[in-house]
């Protein structure tokens, strides 16, 4: 399943995933109306950060799952920058994109650890 994230102006982000629009946006503090909590702080931040306005751009993220684990086993990112963005920070962008936070927990994930409590009776 596809999922496309959108910047629709200002420093929202939203995403469509599953018949679902999750919105985000910045915090008061960081420039945003703080609409919606906030995500990609990075990506946005080197974005304006060079003076780039990143309305219309898009991301597609497409999942391929592992047959053997019923586990997604790819992400492919797609993204397609707005009309006229400079060539010369292509690979700013790209840079951005892997110093993702999400990403990077992906590529290292957290350990787990799962505990259960009891109510106590009184």
């Amino acid at each position: 399943m596809d999922m496309q994230i959108y910047f629709p102006g200002g420093k929202r982000v939203f995403a469509d995933y599953g018949g679902f629009t999750i919105e985000t946006d910045q915090p008061a503090r960081g420039g945003g109306d703080g609409s919606a909590p906030a995500p990609f702080d990075l990506f946005l931040a080197s974005m304006q950060q060079r003076g780039v306005d990143a309305t219309g751009a898009r991301i597609t993220m497409r999942t391929q799952y592992d047959a053997a684990t019923g586990l997604i086993g790819k992400i492919d990112l797609e993204l397609q920058l707005p009309a006229g963005f400079p060539d010369k920070y292509r690979d700013a962008v790209v840079n951005a994109m892997n110093l993702c936070t999400v990403k990077k927990h992906l590529h290292q994930p957290p350990a787990f650890e799962i505990t259960t409590t009891a109510a106590v009776s009184v």
